[in-house]
């Protein structure tokens, strides 16, 4: 179930496409069905529901599916109204100690960070000026090897340091200040988690971090600071050991995810009371999948533009699947909330009686934030002018 906000999502398929995979299954003979007379028009509806329960099954036979084995037994109420309210009295009462948050670059777009999909605004629909041979080059391992100076050349406009937390991210602060944060799940390399006070530990960055980086060839560890002066020096790091490329630890296309991501992952799903996802498309796998590792009581909340992560209807068709179910028929678990991720995660602050600290939280933070970069630069001015004394 949806907030007000909600929309139709552009990508749902028409019913007729969805069932177009069973036009081969072969239906009972037409010499087995008894005329319909006044005798046997009460029936047509069961035999109707009969029919398609058997193609259902046959599928799921044929395509060697296994079934659900609860998939016919009610479904426990689980929040008490099926809404972003129903998420915050379900806080607010004390269900909840252990809330997982998952991410994507939707938290981060207000900070002026573009996500990588959204038509005409996203990354990837702005790349043309680095002369790529498709957009998803720029974060390919090979095409990186081969040349690296498109990726530097973006990390520079992307780099961290230049760009401000969120709400979002101060939200996940204050969650975890409220002893509720398990832990928080990002696909996001910009390391704004971090900057907002989120602690280390509390953290999976589970497509890498610019926060550290290694040689590619002999696996030397190097400062992000170091890494830093070479992209705005506009020049590609060099290992000063065996002249390799050093390489920002995010993840790219062609590489392991960190190890820290499966093993953490395989302990803390299990324990969820609450999964929050804001801001991702669920596409990216294996990150996707993990909305599927919370246990079947665990109610689960999306704050995104659109939904995301819903089982396919194919797939509940087949009593398959556990993806996201809004629009299930007994679904009490599932909520999406469409909007802003600031806004919702202000809603639920506002909600939960939290709206003063996270806005005090916020502009503590981008206070300091600003006097930090003041220090910085008069620190740098003064440099220069020594640097002028000395040469006069």
């Amino acid at each position: 179930m949806s907030s007000k906000k909600e929309t139709e999502n552009d990508s749902s398929q028409s019913e007729g496409d969805e069932m177009a995979g069973a036009s081969s299954v072969s239906a009972p003979s037409s010499s087995n069905v008894i005329p319909k007379d006044e005798h046997t028009s009460e029936s047509s509806d069961d035999e109707g529901g009969s029919t398609i329960e058997m193609l259902r099954r046959y599928m799921v036979q044929k395509l060697g599916l296994h079934e659900n084995d609860d998939a016919e037994e009610p479904k426990p109420k689980i929040l008490d109204d099926v809404s972003i309210q129903g998420v915050i009295n379900f806080i607010k009462d004390g269900k909840c100690k252990k809330i997982i948050t998952m991410a994507g670059a939707g938290i981060s777009t207000s900070s002026g960070i573009p996500d990588f999909r959204s038509p005409g605004s996203g990354l990837y629909d702005n790349l043309a000026k680095y002369n790529l041979p498709h957009p998803t080059a720029i974060f390919e391992i090979g095409f990186f090897r081969e040349n690296p100076k498109p990726f530097f050349a973006l990390a520079k406009e992307l780099y961290p340091g230049v760009f401000k937390p969120t709400p979002c991210h101060y939200f996940l602060k204050l969650l975890n200040e409220k002893g509720l944060l398990l832990r928080h799940y990002t696909q996001n390399i910009d390391t704004l988690e971090r900057v907002a006070g989120l602690p280390g530990e509390k953290l999976i960055e589970a497509h890498g971090t610019f926060h550290t980086s290694h040689c590619l060839g002999c696996r030397k560890s190097f400062e992000q600071e170091w890494v830093k002066e070479h992209v705005f020096s506009d020049s590609v790091p060099k290992c000063d050991e065996c002249n390799n490329i050093v390489k920002p630890d995010i993840v790219f296309f062609g590489e392991n995810l960190p190890h820290r991501f499966y093993i953490s992952s395989q302990q803390d799903f299990p324990q969820c009371d609450l999964l929050i996802i804001m801001g991702s498309s669920l596409t990216v796998e294996p990150f996707a999948s993990l909305i599927e590792q919370v246990p079947k009581n665990c109610p689960r909340l999306l704050i995104n533009r659109t939904k995301a992560g819903q089982r396919s209807s194919v797939m509940a068709f087949l009593g398959m699947g556990s993806g996201l179910d809004f629009d299930a028929e007994g679904n009490t678990r599932d909520v999406a909330w469409l909007g802003d991720c600031d806004d919702g995660c202000l809603e639920l602050a506002r909600g939960l009686g939290w709206e003063g600290e996270l806005r005090k939280l916020i502009a503590d933070g981008h206070a300091g934030i600003d006097t930090s970069k003041t220090l910085c630069k008069d620190g740098d001015n003064n440099t220069k002018q020594k640097n002028k004394n000395v040469k006069l």
